[in-house]
């Protein structure tokens, strides 16, 4: 495993992040299955076994009980964990101020978090979504007061359009305040609509980028690695599981190791989320970080769904002749 400084915090977080959304008691709150506290413990050993050290939860997983099974989990090893959750998310429905990025909500979250987690500091903190409504500069204020405290260490933000964070940076750098260090987005072989406006601005601002769903949902996972089976999905998802199929094939890895490897392999470098229910599917996905996947191989994963950059994204891409003139070819970078 190999470890990469987060972003601007200059943290060392190992290539994939644990998820544990599916940490629980049987079910999540959708119903589906969870990993309850021996298979949880099974699938934290494997990964601390594998190098990994950064471990992804948030305040509303499993109505909190992920964040307790974390807790216990990192209790006699707190120092050599990265340490993230998130807030954002309401923990009570019926109060409008329990959800949101504005200060009570980051309090009240922060504060239960900690007594969950049994710590006393989170090392990465994320902002779990854009909530529309609070101005960011005062979320970067309420983020930046609890690292003075040091009751945080580092902030990331989620699902967040590009412009936001972009804005927030730029502030915090302004008024010496602590900036996100991170971004945290979907992102596979099937979903790419991130490379837009959020990866050139994640490499612009020097950002970490942690990848959540990374199998998409698991079509990446090998389930529809015949024709037969891909032939329940679009037409982009089934080319992509199909090639990345195939790519398995020719290297001898699983298909969800050649997802996470093409995601490794991207020039932005993101850190893919894995989790699951089961220990075995995250052993697996624990192959990825030795996998090399060649450029050809690279490159038929790219083509099975190639990302619209869309405006104005095509647009500048495809006038940099008539912009540039016969000297465009020439000019390094264009």
């Amino acid at each position: 495993m190999r470890y990469r400084a987060f972003g601007t915090s200059g943290i060392r977080v190992s290539d994939l992040i644990l998820g544990t959304m599916m940490f629980g008691d049987g079910t999540d709150w959708a119903g589906r299955r969870t990993a309850d506290a021996t298979e949880a413990a099974k699938i934290y050993e494997a990964y601390r076994a594998a190098g990994g050290n950064t471990i992804d939860t948030a305040n509303r997983y499993t109505d909190g009980l992920s964040e307790r099974m974390v807790g216990d989990l990192v209790a006699s090893e707190r120092d050599s964990i990265i340490l993230s959750t998130k807030y954002s998310l309401g923990v009570d429905g019926t109060d409008p101020n329990s959800a949101g990025n504005h200060r009570k909500s980051l309090r009240r979250s922060v504060e239960r978090s900690l007594e969950r987690l049994g710590t006393d500091h989170i090392d990465i903190l994320w902002v779990h979504v854009w909530d529309h409504l609070t101005d960011i500069e005062e979320t970067v204020r309420g983020v930046d007061d609890l690292v003075t405290r040091g009751v945080v260490l580092a902030a990331g933000i989620s699902d967040t359009p590009a412009w936001v964070v972009a804005r927030a940076n730029t502030w915090a750098a302004g008024l010496g305040r602590t900036p996100f260090s991170a971004i945290q987005v979907p992102y596979s072989a099937v979903a790419r609509d991130v490379e837009r406006e959020l990866v050139p601005m994640a490499k612009a601002y020097g950002l970490a980028m942690a990848a959540w769903s990374p199998l998409s949902g698991g079509i990446l996972s090998g389930r529809y690695a015949d024709g037969d089976a891909a032939s329940a999905l679009s037409g982009p998802e089934r080319a992509t599981a199909l090639a990345v199929a195939e790519v398995a094939g020719q290297t001898g890895a699983s298909s969800a190791q050649v997802a996470l490897a093409w995601l490794l392999a991207r020039p932005s470098a993101p850190h893919p989320i894995v989790g699951s229910t089961r220990v075995g599917q995250v052993i697996d996905a624990l192959g990825a970080v030795d996998l090399r996947l060649s450029e050809d191989q690279l490159a038929s994963i790219d083509a099975a769904a190639p990302v619209d950059l869309g405006f104005p994204g095509a647009f500048i891409r495809d006038t940099v002749g008539f912009v540039n003139g016969e000297v465009a070819s020439q000019v390094v970078g264009l």
